[in-house]
């Protein structure tokens, strides 16, 4: 998103966060989320070499994940992606869905509600959650997502 550029660049120049004492508004709310018992998670399919967008992403994902958010990495690097051609969404409650929009490189540039049937994203996701990792199982796997 346009709003995160100066991030960004602060990212490739070698800045991180402390993703032990990183607070905002937003892990806060994931904490309280938690704390009543909710959930809310993610499910990113990803290709190595990560973007740097992507890392850039991975590092907000460290914090995130530690404050609650069930993020998940379905990778595809070396084998078929079961989700080829389904785009990037957000379901909520299994009755509204949200459709991300990425440039090449990983950039996201929008969001748009979907107006259809949400039953097939409800099967994406069950899929997507099967074929996919924990985000602290996969950077075991892949240490240099956080650290390149």
């Amino acid at each position: 998103m346009p709003s995160e550029d100066g991030d960004i660049r602060d990212f490739l120049a070698g800045q991180r966060l402390d993703p032990e004492n990183y607070s905002s508004g937003y892990t806060e709310g994931l904490r309280k989320i938690k704390a009543e018992g909710k959930s809310k998670g993610r499910v990113h399919i990803v290709r190595q070499p990560l973007t740097d967008y992507l890392r850039f992403e991975f590092m907000y994902y460290d914090v995130h994940s530690r404050a609650g958010d069930e993020i998940r990495n379905l990778d595809v690097t070396d084998r078929p992606n079961p989700l080829e051609g389904v785009p990037d969404f957000w379901l909520f409650d299994q009755s509204e869905v949200v459709l991300m929009k990425y440039e090449d490189d990983g950039t996201q540039v929008s969001r748009e509600l979907y107006e259809g049937d949400p039953a097939p994203y409800v099967e994406y996701q069950r899929i997507a959650i099967a074929e996919s990792v924990p985000f602290r199982e996969y950077v075991k796997r892949w240490p240099s997502s956080l650290t390149s």
